[in-house]
């Protein structure tokens, strides 16, 4: 029993670190769809940029993974009626921990950039911080396919 619980929790912290790779915020990261379509550049400069922290996923994977692995480690307590409740007991405990985890380990660092576009707009963009940005700084502020990013 150990061993399949072993392997249970490896898959399920190989699922974690695919989820936290999913869904990159990153200004340089385009999906598939964002490809080969035409984006409208605009030109501005940084007013100023703020960190943030951009939200983990909570895609389900965390919460189910851990619930399964919760319920069979709930199993092994007492027999008949304690082990079901413990089973019960033991996958909604999971449930919650496995949860908390995928968001906490697919949090990232981001940045609120504030840009005056040489049209006089002023916009702000949020993406993950894997560029830097300062005040006075000239940038390319790229919108399409649901998306906007900033770059230099």
């Amino acid at each position: 029993m150990t061993s399949s619980l072993t392997r249970l929790a490896a898959t399920v912290v190989a699922a974690l670190l695919l989820a936290a790779c999913a869904g990159s915020q990153s200004g340089s990261a385009y999906s598939r769809a964002q490809t080969r379509g035409e984006m409208n550049v605009r030109m501005g400069v940084v007013e100023s940029v703020r960190s943030v922290t951009i939200e983990g996923s909570q895609s389900g994977v965390g919460a189910v993974a851990g619930g399964a692995i919760g319920g069979i480690a709930g199993s092994n307590v007492g027999q008949g009626r304690g082990s079901t409740v413990g089973s019960i007991l033991g996958a909604v405990a999971g449930g919650i921990a496995g949860q908390a985890i995928e968001e906490r380990v697919s949090k990232k660092d981001g940045l609120e950039i504030t840009i005056k576009l040489d049209s006089g707009q002023i916009i702000a963009v949020t993406q993950e911080a894997d560029e830097a940005f300062r005040a006075g700084d000239r940038v390319r502020v790229l919108s399409g396919s649901g998306a906007t990013r900033v770059s230099h």
